[in-house]
């Protein structure tokens, strides 16, 4: 785990607010003691004491949360300027091969292809990134649609095992779908955007070996619900609610050892709840795996909730 850099200032910034709070009861107490035949002073000493005491506090607690969260903006900017740095540099050195001495053709179709694959690694970080961005600042409804969940599955699978090198007919990677197409009305490229970043963790953090459930079912309220479940590195159940938090990294060595800019599961809550739906975590502790459920109205009560939706289109 890593030692904070701020660990110091949050440290002195407690201890100040201790203080404070300290000296604000001991005056206040004192000035009960000398004024205790004296209703006015009293009356009016206590609560204006209180006050003191309570703006200090809150004071302190969002001193230390400025501090944690400029901490996670420090560890954003270096994650994304090394994911952008690491591509670009072995494109470089590709081209520069390519450049310089004469490559048998079977050895430059291997560079072509692992520098589109870096392309790709490339865009995706920038994509995220604007994403971000651009999820933070709309306050509205997306451009909606209906969608059968369950095509959305089936392209998010595609996909993970597209971009992890993963054969269509491997293990690592299954689904199961329900009998009956499972629509929602959502926005497709944000659904992919939080399909995709669920997966892309669940075979990242597969330490041991991949092998991702996919589900996509409708659970007891009627929520139509796309769930991935892991093997791997697990999360310690008392980080689970913190992250979905932006630039939030989980402080264990397995997950600092992968690169990653804390932004992916900020993604999926955002989309999830502009989806009028919810994204849960669980996990019985590091080592033991993790499911993520993803839950978005069915179309009749998206519909009712007021997300727009368009005709419907047809797609493979």
């Amino acid at each position: 785990m890593r030692i904070s850099r701020r660990r110091p200032a949050i440290v002195l910034a407690i201890l100040l607010g201790i203080a404070l709070v300290g000296l604000a009861i001991t005056l206040n107490v004192g000035w009960i003691v000398l004024n205790w035949r004296e209703i006015l002073p009293l009356v009016l000493g206590i609560p204006v004491t209180l006050l003191l005491i309570a703006g200090v506090t809150l004071n302190t607690i969002f001193l230390v949360r400025e501090v944690r969260r400029n901490e996670r903006q420090d560890s954003f900017l270096n994650a994304v300027t090394h994911e952008l740095k690491t591509p670009l540099a072995s494109i470089r050195l590709y081209l520069e091969t390519l450049q310089r001495r004469p490559v048998p053709e079977e050895k430059r179709q291997e560079f072509y292809r692992i520098m589109l694959l870096d392309s790709d690694r490339l865009l995706a970080t920038v994509e995220q990134v604007l994403q971000a961005g651009e999820l933070t600042q709309q306050s509205g409804r997306p451009a909606c649609e209906p969608l059968d969940l369950c095509a959305v599955a089936r392209d998010a699978v595609a996909r993970a095992l597209d971009q992890n090198g993963l054969s269509p007919e491997s293990s690592a990677i299954s689904l199961q779908l329900p009998s009956r197409p499972l629509l929602v009305s959502g926005n497709l490229d944000q659904l992919h955007t939080a399909t995709g970043n669920l997966l892309g963790n669940a075979v990242k953090y597969s330490t041991e070996g991949i092998a991702v459930q996919v589900r996509v079912f409708a659970d007891e309220t009627g929520a139509a619900c796309f769930q991935v479940q892991d093997r791997g590195i697990g999360i310690d159940p008392t980080q689970l609610k913190r992250i979905f938090r932006r630039f939030y990294r989980v402080p264990v060595r397995a997950v600092l050892r992968q690169q990653g800019t804390g932004l992916g599961l900020f993604l999926v809550r955002a989309i999830a709840r502009q989806h009028g739906g919810s994204v849960t975590a669980a996990s019985e502790g590091e080592g033991k795996g993790t499911t993520f459920t993803l839950r978005l109205p069915p179309l009749a009560e998206s519909l009712a909730h007021g997300l727009p939706a368009a005709p419907h289109r047809a797609r493979a």
